[in-house]
């Protein structure tokens, strides 16, 4: 890889950082005078944002949170390295879910680098990344387990293990063209998901896990 390719490369990270590290959530609920990492699991994600807003400040929050991941990979494949569309798309995906759980912005307003889980981020990130069927199979597998439990911590568990499994059998049969990269980032998002909820899979391990719709 040539001295301007891993300049470009640090450029997409960068950017793409900051793109993630966006503190939609903490915005939103400032709005409306409340602290979000003081209320319920003290992460700004759409679940968290539930329970100050209702089901449709959630929904808005990840629909924008999402669109992190999405905007991120546009801007890595159009603007910064469009000669390198694979990697510029594995790059600026996971770095913005890095923004998203870590941000900077939320260093600078609060003092603490912290965030949100980066469920929905990852969501957008696997739009960028994985064949249609995929991504209906994780909508259809996340809502059937949300509306059946309520229990959206699992729903994400299970939504990107999913993933991942179909997205190396993907590209271990030759299907569609997906480059091999792809798959090892659905790998990596999977990993920084069950990184991330790992308090989430003791409680439900213990059954003390809150439901969508519980009381902070």
């Amino acid at each position: 890889m040539s001295t301007s390719t891993l300049l470009t490369a640090l450029l997409v990270v960068v950017c793409s950082y900051l793109i993630g590290s966006l503190p939609t959530g903490y915005l939103l609920a400032k709005a409306r005078g409340v602290n979000i990492f003081e209320v319920g699991s003290g992460n700004m994600g759409a679940t968290n944002m539930v329970r100050i807003g209702g089901m449709g400040m959630g929904l808005v929050t990840w629909f924008l949170d999402s669109s992190k991941g999405i905007v991120a990979v546009i801007v890595a494949t159009t603007f910064l390295m469009p000669g390198e569309r694979v990697l510029a798309t594995v790059l600026a995906g996971f770095c913005a879910i890095v923004g998203h759980n870590w941000s900077l912005f939320i260093g600078l307003l609060t003092g603490t680098i912290r965030g949100g889980k980066g469920a929905a981020t990852a969501f957008g990130t696997m739009i960028a990344i994985a064949p249609v069927y995929v991504i209906a199979v994780m909508l259809l597998i996340g809502g059937y387990i949300v509306a059946r439990t309520r229990l959206v911590s699992l729903a994400v568990l299970v939504m990107f293990s999913m993933a991942a499994v179909v997205m190396t059998l993907v590209v271990a049969l030759g299907l569609d063209g997906t480059p091999w990269q792809y798959t090892v980032c659905a790998l990596a998002i999977l990993g920084i998901v069950i990184y991330r909820f790992r308090e989430n899979i003791q409680r439900l391990v213990r059954g003390t896990e809150r439901r969508l719709g519980d009381s902070a």
